[in-house]
């Protein structure tokens, strides 16, 4: 049985091995997913100070409140 020798005997064989180009790999796209129904999403949102202060006065949830106010404004505008 013959052995295949691990480097090439050809010395340009072993320079065109040396500098091949790497061969890319073909990643498969990204799955675009649809995003579920009334999931939250974490945004940054700049607010002005007094408004900030306004939702914050009646104390926790004031997050959600400013959720609810947003989507009556979405919902007058249509």
């Amino acid at each position: 049985m013959t052995k295949t020798p691990r480097r090439p005997a050809n010395p340009l064989d072993a320079a065109e091995a040396l500098f091949a180009r790497p061969r890319k790999v073909v990643a498969a796209p990204p799955v675009e997913r649809p995003a579920l129904p009334n999931v939250k999403e974490q945004v940054t949102l700049k607010l002005d100070s007094d408004l900030l202060l306004y939702f914050q006065e009646d104390g926790p949830g004031w997050q959600d409140r400013i959720n609810d106010a947003l989507r009556a404004a979405m919902r007058n505008d249509r």
